[in-house]
């Protein structure tokens, strides 16, 4: 019975976190702090990696910046939101009897440590116009769009 509540809960939560809005699961979003300011907000699952994170957040941050009608964002702060736990499994103790001889096998309890990442980031939208250099520092909300948004992992479908 155990083992099969431990499968079931992989197969439930056995996937990375998708790039969606904020979930049970995990997922990304943007939050307007001033006029121009929006805070990031990226959280993973304990499949997800760190470098994942870092492309929602950077995703978003140029989706956030268009539909803000700015052509670049500049990274004013950033913070490491990530989680740590662990999951301890239980040991077992099995005990057979042959005739006199009684024989246990023991299997110990088991830690699994688990790293759920996460991402806090400010971002300013600015808007450069044409032929106008953009400021130090200030990302291509379009480039980002085009390199990383083929690597993002959008669901196929929604419950």
């Amino acid at each position: 019975m155990f083992y099969l509540l431990m499968l079931l809960a992989v197969i439930l939560s056995g996937c990375s976190t998708p790039y969606q809005t904020m979930g049970w699961s995990g997922g990304v979003d943007a939050e307007r702090m001033t006029t121009d300011t929006y805070r990031i907000v990226a959280r993973g699952n304990g499949y997800t990696s760190s470098t994942t994170i870092q492309d929602y957040t950077v995703l978003k941050a140029a989706e956030t910046t268009k539909q803000a009608g700015g052509t670049h964002f500049m990274i004013v702060g950033a913070a490491d939101a990530s989680r740590t736990g662990t999951i301890v499994t239980p040991g077992q103790a099995q005990t057979t009897v042959s005739g006199n001889t009684a024989m246990t096998t023991y299997t110990p309890a088991q830690a699994h440590s688990f790293i759920k990442p996460g991402q806090d980031t400010y971002i300013k939208v600015v808007n450069v116009l044409p032929g106008q250099a953009p400021p130090p520092g200030a990302i291509s909300a379009d480039e980002v769009i085009q390199f990383v948004g083929p690597r993002a992992k959008k669901p196929q479908f929604q419950l």
